[in-house]
Parts: structure tokens; sequence; C-alpha cells
């Protein structure tokens, strides 16, 4: 009673601000600062508040517009046309070795098209186009492909590295790892490269719709109640006071600002707080109330870095930290608490692009600290100085004509994406010598932004790490000193991690000794039954359906699959095991209608018609079975369970001879394959 009561009040206090604005307007008063603390003061925080779009800011702001849409983040998505492409395409074919495929980017008219084809001598022997939906990323670094299929948005096998200018595989598709058209762009993603799209709940990569680009309101919230007030006649004297119809940056803590670029440029390995989405954080609140990231720790490894780790790397800068410390001493600027520490915008004007930013403006914003100082002032006690004064660098030949950030910034590659340099942000002195034979070691997960995350986060963490990063056991083995199950209460709180690093081991007899232990119906009941943005609840049942799956217990397979279905309909995935639980039941018609669904979502899902072929195939309908194996085969050449399907076909057809093929098709590309080495060992003996 009390927690409502309470929240009752502060929606009267809130209803009275909001009258207030309204009724000082006529007389052309300004807003007094209304609300205190950190986390409530912004009326755009409101639930009620509601993004605008980049062109209504624009009618008020043209001049920050014009010349924001032409910066990294305004030019960050936008759909695929010659006007948005970066890219040269008289020289766009690449080849990857290890998958065997050549690719080649191309106009048809106006639509970009990627070609996927497979050579043997001069002949080409395989060969898919598809279409390129949108292009993502701003051209400064690269141009990557995205495919639309009815929502569904999958990466493409080819990325344009505007700095080298050539054609490569995208970053994480070398070394055999090419997922060619099926890596799944979630919400992850998008929401970082892009405005908040609108997801579709209940799946991992279907959009209803995406922006064009990152607009005003990732980094000043929704716009609604700001617009609202100025289109009433309100006035704020921005001088004076702080308008709390919007966020302001420039208003906000050192750490609040940090916060609203962490939310991107923080990259790493990123855990939900519960309950909490990548919609929910808005500027102006703490990021630590919504995520916690993760970044591994080396010894040895100063000099390495990924790509948008931009906020990680500076506040390790003694610039920053010490500039931190003076802040404090100075106390903080009312309306611009910023101003006296270093933070990103000391240096980046987010209004302008890097490209038409001089070069002295990053040099002026060192010299503000490092100009006017003489040496004893600027090395006292400092011996290893990070870095230098103007004054002491000219004694090194260094004038304010060079560039400050060529040698306390270099340029390098990032450990994540390669052909592309990039600044890093670990401001310090020049590093003339790196100990060779220094091993790397590494030391643990670090949460960058929470100062102390609790046992669940960190060990959800270090299995995030083993399944998105590294596959190495002693991330599973850290998090399992995290992860309590000695108590029912214990299991109970650590259910769905439990579930996931058993999953990961395959240790299935452990997930259904859980599950035993508290039984179906509690687990279904209990832990089993919400719909989230990150499906939590419906990948931990579907990884029970596969423990019981391969335990042989299918009833309680399907039960499991079914309940996955139930709550993320459209991960399409889980609707395909749950349609082979069924077929290997005998329920052969319920099987057919899932994998129907699956197909009329997705045309391409490759394992659908591969499944669905098999079940006409049990129907004794070797036609349909036939049609749906090569639209599979004309998507993917290599699928193993479609060419051991297809062998299959021909050998029900008793045609031996294609059969024998097949097989041989899976054993030139793995040759240890067991189920294709014992049929064709059996086609042998027929033969």
């Amino acid at each position: 009673m009390r927690v409502g009561i309470t929240y009752l009040i502060f929606l009267l206090i809130l209803t009275i601000g909001l009258i207030m604005y309204s009724c000082q307007t006529p007389e052309g008063k300004t807003t007094p600062e209304i609300i205190k603390t950190d986390t409530l003061q912004y009326l755009n925080h409101s639930d009620t508040a509601k993004y605008v779009g980049i062109n209504t800011c624009r009618s008020c702001h043209q001049d920050i517009y014009n010349s924001y849409i032409k910066t990294g983040m305004g030019q960050s998505f936008d759909v695929a046309n010659k006007g948005k492409s970066s890219a040269n395409f008289e020289h766009s074919v690449i080849y990857d070795k290890m998958g065997d495929y050549y690719y080649k980017a191309f106009w048809m008219n106006d639509s970009l098209q990627i070609l996927e084809y497979r050579l043997k001598g001069k002949d080409t022997i395989y060969k898919r186009q598809e279409t390129v939906d949108f292009i993502i990323g701003s051209g400064q670094h690269t141009n990557s492909h995205i495919q639309s299929v009815n929502g569904y948005l999958n990466q493409m096998p080819m990325t344009f590295y505007t700095q080298k200018k050539k054609w490569d595989l995208p970053p994480g598709f070398e070394e055999g790892h090419n997922s060619r058209f099926m890596r799944k762009i979630g919400l992850e993603c998008m929401s970082c490269h892009n405005t908040y799209p609108e997801f579709v709940l209940g799946s991992e990569n279907k959009f209803a719709s995406v922006p064009e680009g990152i607009n005003c309101e990732r980094c000043h919230g929704p716009g609604s109640i700001h617009v609202t007030q100025r289109q009433t006649g309100s006035r704020i004297d921005t001088s004076k006071y702080i308008d709390y119809s919007i966020v302001n940056p420039a208003k906000l803590s050192i750490d609040a600002q940090f916060d609203i670029c962490q939310r991107c440029h923080l990259q790493g390995n990123t855990v939900l707080k519960e309950g909490k989405s990548f919609y929910d954080f808005k500027p102006g609140m703490k990021l630590n109330d919504f995520m916690t990231v993760f970044l591994p720790k080396y010894k040895n490894a100063d000099d390495e870095f990924i790509m948008a780790s931009h906020a990680d790397r500076l506040k390790q800068s003694p610039c920053f930290i010490a500039s931190l410390s003076a802040s404090k001493k100075t106390g903080p600027n009312k309306l611009k608490p910023y101003k006296n520490a270093m933070t990103c915008v000391t240096c980046h004007n987010p209004h302008v692009s890097v490209k038409e930013t001089n070069t002295n403006v990053f040099n002026d914003a060192c010299l503000k600290c490092h100009g006017d100082r003489t040496i004893d002032q600027d090395l006292k006690g400092k011996e290893n100085s990070t870095i230098a004064s103007n004054i002491f660098c000219s004694k090194k030949g260094i004038t304010k004509k060079d560039n400050c950030v060529s040698c306390h910034m270099p340029k390098s590659g990032s450990i994540d994406i390669p052909h592309v340099t990039v600044h890093d942000h670990y401001i310090r002195k020049p590093i003339t010598k790196k100990n060779k034979n220094a091993i790397k070691q590494f030391i643990g997960l670090y949460a960058i932004n929470d100062r102390a995350p609790n046992s669940y986060i960190k060990a959800k963490a270090y299995i995030n790490q083993y399944e998105k990063f590294e596959n190495t056991s002693y991330y599973l083995d850290s998090a399992k000193i995290y992860l309590k199950e000695q108590s029912t209460a214990d299991v109970k709180t650590n259910f769905l991690l439990l579930v996931q690093l058993y999953f990961i081991k395959n240790d299935f007899n452990k997930i259904i000794d859980i599950v035993n232990h508290l039984t179906d119906a509690f687990v279904l009941s209990e832990h089993l039954v919400k719909q989230s943005y990150s499906n939590d609840h419906a990948w931990a049942s579907y990884r029970i359906g596969e423990a019981f799956y391969n335990s042989g217990n299918l009833q309680r397979a399907i039960t499991y699959y079914k309940n996955a279905v139930d709550l993320a309909p459209y991960e399409l995935d889980f609707r395909n095991k749950f349609a082979t639980a069924l077929a290997a039941n005998g329920l052969l018609p319920n099987a057919e209608k899932e994998l129907r669904e699956i197909i009329k979502e997705n045309p391409k899902h490759v394992s659908a018609l591969t499944n669905l072929g098999f079940v006409k195939l049990r129907q004794n309908k070797l036609r349909d079975a036939e049609q749906l194996y090569f639209k599979a085969l004309a998507l993917d050449p290599d699928y193993e369970a479609l060419l051991l399907n297809i062998a299959g076909l021909y050998a029900y057809k008793k045609d031996f001879i294609q059969s024998e093929l097949y097989l041989k098709r899976i054993l030139k590309r793995n040759p240890k394959h067991q189920k294709a080495n014992q049929a064709l060992q059996q086609i042998k003996q027929i033969k």
C-alpha cells in the first residue's frame, strides 16, 4: 500500500510540473529546476515520452541537422543505394579459400547484388545471387551489407573496407567461419548501429521496421514532451536553467555524459540486468542500472583493443584520471558539469563529422592543459610523464603545427576488425619498445561500467564470453564458481544459467536432474513463462527440450520445444526443432504444419526445407521431397544433413550411383562424418 501511495504522489508531482509549464507560458516565464535527483529529473524519462524522429528535430534545428547528418552516426545505416555506398566495384571479387566460395558485388540497375559462386576449373558449378537491402556503416571504416527476408535481417558475406579500399569477408567470417547469408542481426547490434528499430517480440532477428541512421534522440532522449512544450509557447532560458523536457548531454554530470557515449562506444560482452532490454536506457539515466559491459583483461596486452572501446581506453588515460581528480577539487559547474573534466566532447563535437573537423581542434584540446606550462611544472615529480607539454615537445623539434594525436593516440588496427586503423584512445607516452617475449596472460573479465556486479551477472558474463567470443574452458570454470546449486533455493535462483552452462557442456543428464528435482509442473509454471526481447525463458525451454531429445524422451522434449515456440514464435530454429521432434514421434501432419509455418516466414530457411523434404519422403511423396531438397541445395550446397537426405532419397529409389556421389560430397569436406561413412559402406556392400 505504501508503494502505491508513493507512486501516486510522484505522479501528482509530475502532473503539477506539467501544469507549471503550461501556466507560465503566457507570461513568458522561465521554468526553474524541478526535480533534483539524478534518475528522475528529466521529463522525457517517462514512459509517456515518445520518439518523434529526426525530421521533427530538424524543423527547429536545421543548422545542427545539416552538419550532424554528415557524421558517422548520421550516416550509420541506410537502404542500399549508390549514394550510400562507399565501395569501389571495379575489383569486387573475393575468394573464401576455406569455404571454396567466390563472391562478387555489383549493381543491377539501382539494386546492389552479391553473387556467391563456386568454380571447377573455369566452369561455374554453383551460384546464388542475393539482393542487398541495407548498408550498415558510415563509410569511414567499412560498409557491410544486410539482407531482409520478410523482416528477418542477416549479414551478407562481403564487406568493403574503405580505408584500404578493398573488399573482403566481414569480421568473424574468416578462417572457416563463413556463415554466408545466415548471420543473424539482432537487437543488440541494431540498437547501436541505428536509431531504435521496431523489433518483433519473440524473435531473434525479425524487425517490423528499421530507421535510417542514428538520430538526435539517441543522445537527447525521446522528444515528444519537448516538442509539445515548444509548440505551446513554453520557453526556457538555458543560459540560466536546465530544460528538463529533453536531455542536453552538456548539462549532465561527467558520469552521466559518459554513459550516453558508453552505450555504444563501450563494445564488449554486454550483460543485461534482470528484466531490462536494449531499449530501456535513456540519456541521463545510469547505464549500469540496465546493463554491465565486460571486457577480458590480459597481462602484457596494453596495446590491444577492440574497435568500439573508446570509452574504456580513454578512462585508462592519465589525462582523464588527472582531470577527474581536478574536477572534484574545483567542484561541479552547475550548468555544464563536464567542463571541469575530460570527456568525449572535450575533443569531439557530436554534431560535426570528424572528416570536417580541423586537426587544430584536437591539438587545441591538448594545449588547454599542456600548452602554457614550463617543463619543470609539467614534469615535476613525473619522470615518466605520460604526455609532455607543448614546450617539452618543442625541445624535441615538434611544433604546434604537428599533431599531438599522432604520437599520443597512435593509429593502429583493432583486434576484432581487419583492414581498419583507428586512434587508440588510451592517451599516454609513445611506446617505443615492446617486449616481444612477454606472454599474454588472461587475468579475468572486468566490468567496465559497474564497480560491483553481483555473482549472477558475473556468471552470465563468463558464459557469454565462452558462447559469443572465445570457446575457452576456463570461462565456464569461472562461471561455475559463481553459480551455487547446493540447495533447492540455489537451483531456483540460478536455474536459467545452470541450464545454459550444462547445455554448453553437453551434460544433458545434469539438466534433466535439475528439471526432475524441481518437477516439470513447477519449471513450466514458474521459470519458463516470460516473453522478452532476449528470449531468456524461451532459450532455457529449448535447451531442456534438447536435453530430453538427446536422451530419447521425445514426449518431454516436445513439451519443452512447444513451450519455447509459444514464448518465441518467430525464433524459427526453435520451431524447426519442435517439428523435428514431432516427426521423430510419428506426428507427421503436425510436423509439416510447423515446417510450413517456418517457410512462410522465411522461404530461405534451408533446414526447414530439408526437414519438410524428409517428412514428404516419410509420406512416400518422392517428387515433393526431391523438389524441396533441391530448392534447399540451391541455397546451401554444403549442408550435410541435406546431402545425407538426398543420398537417402536416391538410395530409396535404388539409384545407388547418385546416392554415392552425394555421400562423397559430404566426405570431401568432412572425411570423419560417421553417418556418411556408414551409408557409403552399406552402398558398397549392396553394389
